[in-house]
């Protein structure tokens, strides 16, 4: 059974730094892409980046494009999202997902295993 567990949100000051993490279990992703989203109140969840497990290749929303940084770590089946220069606007639940195929998807119906999520605030 394929688990998604988030961490690393928080409460911060604009223009400062997060690093999320999202640890996956439950079967062999070399051939997934993993997605982070991001949700907020009142709003439709909306894609942040996305990374394929395979190539590394990266995909991010316009908004986060050079602030946000997503990585893995193949051996501890763990993605990550690096947020600096952080708005308020970014705040919201950020969520990580997990779709089959080599190409990052941007919506949410791309992906079949989501996580709990983590909050992310960030103060003016």
């Amino acid at each position: 059974q394929v688990q998604l567990v988030e961490s690393g949100g928080g409460l911060v000051q604009a223009g400062g730094s997060l690093r999320l993490s999202c640890a996956a279990s439950g079967r062999t992703f070399s051939s997934d892409t993993m997605g982070w989203f991001r949700q907020a109140p009142g709003k439709e969840r909306e894609f942040v980046a996305g990374i394929s497990w395979s190539d590394g290749s990266t995909y991010y929303a316009d908004s986060v494009k050079g602030r946000f940084t997503i990585s893995r770590d193949n051996a501890k089946n763990t993605v990550y999202l690096q947020m600096n220069s952080l708005k308020p606007e970014d705040t919201a639940v950020y969520y990580c997902a997990v779709r089959r195929g080599s190409r990052v998807g941007v919506r949410p119906n791309e992906y079949g295993y989501w996580g709990q999520g983590t909050q992310v605030t960030v103060s003016s």
